[in-house]
């Protein structure tokens, strides 16, 4: 069988193959192999900078083939280092190869073709690609997504800031709020997951075997190693430094920045489900798009699938995260290999976060409100008056507030005539008395409109 969408493993490279392009040039094998190009020219050009009698500093053709390895690098650039790969079996060691391969009938280049990977171990390599591709992952895509999700989330806020609404505490009729603000609830939680998320510092190290910089002093012991490596990762690679590491860099900025991603679709998955359970109480309708199905045997059903869809793929998300922040920042003394493999994982686990991002949003775009359901259900809900009779009550000490309303609301159905008849009877002053009988469960929403209206992200 030829590989095709259809006969993917992953449902990532199958059925949503055509919803995560975006992080395919930058998570794949690929995306790995184009990075570590970019550190090895990186550092070899660093080091035709640093004053060394025998590598002296490139000329500009020199240097601009080299980095046009970087900006052109193709598939076919990917496939030929795999091919070498199959010699070595070794991926580092292949990008070494190619990159001196390319050297051919340049002189200049070909007389410094060993201060190609001078002086480093593969992690220097592999650690700075990963941060790499979680740079321009992150800032490219994640971000970008939640992103699309705030502005959603922002308008509806806004939108409907002023709409009633009942709450459901416990599943059961609570005080009232309106769309609005419980819409603003999760868009400011939104809001500080992703700064967490932009917060986490990526880390890297270019300091050898066992992070002592050895073999570097080894060749030049008068040479201040640390600050160079120091330069080349932050200036040239734009990450940040981490001078205290083994021979990888311990990956607990991963950790942090994964289980900053894990919270917020945590906090995802708790949205799609009350939307879920909004539709099911007809709060929300979706709008129906020609020629779908919601089931095969019952014409008339509009299923939420994409916030069923986002739930799942949230999950699926956060089961690979929590895996890689438990076991990246542990390694076997200087070095094991179980990293490896986890992270070449990462792809996988962004791409279940934004095949849920994706689903909502899409769930988000098909929303309606359904006010009529809305207005029925807070008529249905006078009972919920007993909570500001009951307060204004102990305001002007009447006796025993909350055991009088919980006697008379509890276990029957409360009307209008019912309630209102009932603070009629009560000893208050006639303008508190009046107050409570112009409330509706409708108009009982406290500070949630003007709370909607004031969330800016």
């Amino acid at each position: 069988m030829t590989f095709s969408p259809l006969s993917a493993l992953s449902p990532l490279d199958g059925r949503y193959a055509g919803r995560l392009g975006a992080l395919r040039p930058l998570l794949s094998e690929y995306g790995l192999m184009h990075h570590r190009v970019q550190v090895e020219v990186e550092w070899f050009i660093a080091l035709s900078d640093a004053g060394f009698a025998e590598f002296a500093p490139l000329g500009a053709a020199a240097r601009g083939l080299l980095r046009a390895l970087v900006a052109d690098f193709s598939e076919a650039d990917a496939q030929a280092i795999k091919d070498i790969e199959k010699t070595t079996n070794h991926d580092v060691k292949a990008v070494e190869m190619w990159i001196k391969s390319r050297f051919k009938d340049q002189p200049e280049l070909e007389a410094a073709g060993e201060f190609v990977h001078f002086a480093c171990t593969s992690e220097d390599i592999n650690n700075t690609s990963h941060a790499l591709m979680l740079k321009a992952a992150r800032q490219t895509v994640l971000l970008p997504a939640l992103d699309r999700l705030q502005a959603q989330l922002s308008t509806m806020a806004h939108r409907f800031a002023a709409l009633p609404m009942l709450s459901r505490t416990h599943g059961q009729t609570a005080s009232p709020t309106t769309v609005g603000k419980e819409v603003a609830n999760v868009a400011a939680r939104l809001a500080t997951a992703q700064a967490r998320i932009a917060a986490v510092p990526l880390l890297a190290k270019m300091n050898g075997a066992v992070g002592n910089y050895n073999a570097h002093l080894a060749a030049y012991p008068g040479f201040d190693w640390e600050g160079f490596s120091r330069r080349v990762v932050e200036e040239r690679l734009g990450l940040a430094f981490n001078p205290y590491t083994i021979q990888i860099e311990p990956h607990d900025y991963m950790a942090e920045l994964f289980d900053a991603i894990a919270r917020t679709n945590t906090l995802l998955i708790d949205w799609s489900r009350d939307v879920w359970g909004y539709i099911s109480l007809g709060y929300f309708k979706q709008r129906v798009k020609a020629g779908e199905v919601g089931s095969s045997t019952m014409p008339h059903k509009v299923n939420p699938i994409d916030f069923e869809n986002a739930e799942g793929n949230f999950g699926l998300a956060n089961a690979l995260l929590g895996h890689m922040s438990h076991k990246l920042p542990v390694s076997r003394w200087q070095r094991d290999l179980t990293d490896s493999t986890v992270l070449r994982n990462m792809g996988v686990a962004l791409g279940y976060t934004l095949l849920g991002c994706d689903s909502l949003s899409r769930g988000l775009d098909k929303l309606e409100v359904n006010a009529a359901a809305l207005e029925a259900d807070l008529d249905a809900a006078w009972e919920v008056l007993a909570e500001p009779v009951q307060t204004v009550m102990r305001r002007h000490g009447l006796p025993d507030p909350y055991n009088q309303l919980k006697a008379f609301t509890r276990g029957q159905p409360i009307t209008q005539d019912l309630m209102q008849g009932f603070i009629r009877g009560l000893a208050l002053p006639e303008e508190d008395k009046q107050r409570l009988l112009a409330l509706t469960p409708a108009r009982y929403t406290g500070l949630a409109e003007a709370l909607a209206r004031r969330w800016k992200a």
